[in-house]
């Protein structure tokens, strides 16, 4: 344990965002998403894993994780396939972490564009998430310098 770290965030966790760097995108998934196979094609080429719900593991991640402020598509959201317009709870509470941290409105992405995307990302944690459609991605943005 550690003093002022969530401690959902586990080591393998840390270890993956404090290594990633300005637009580098990280994927959030639930259960039901093939983390493991897609996993295998991004920069880390593993699966990481937190079973907590979706927008637990979303606030842990945003206590620790800077959102691109650079680019419109720094948070997103898989949409429910023949629904882009549809909002589910799971994702309006991923948003609501999204949201307290600063961060943009997510945009919807197309099922398989998001696998796409997912498969070119630097890392993906699979939740604990059972309900359909908690998959997410956030780029990575920077910290600036201390005011000095």
């Amino acid at each position: 344990m550690l003093k002022g770290l969530d401690p959902i965030l586990n080591a393998d966790v840390l270890y993956a965002l404090r290594a990633m760097g300005h637009g580098d995108d990280l994927i959030i998934s639930d259960t039901n998403f093939p983390a493991d196979s897609v996993a295998r094609e991004t920069v880390l080429g593993e699966v990481l894993r937190i079973d907590r719900p979706a927008a637990e593991v979303v606030r842990a991640v945003l206590s620790v994780y800077p959102i691109d402020t650079f680019v419109d598509d720094a948070a997103a959201r898989m949409e429910v396939v023949g629904e882009p317009d549809t909002v589910l709870p799971v994702m309006e509470e991923v948003q609501a972490e999204v949201t307290a941290a600063g961060g943009p409105d997510m945009m919807s992405i197309e099922r398989f564009d998001f696998y796409d995307r997912a498969k070119r990302a630097y890392a993906v944690i699979q939740t604990g998430e059972r309900r359909f459609y908690g998959c997410f991605a956030l780029r990575k943005g920077v910290i600036p310098p201390e005011e000095g």
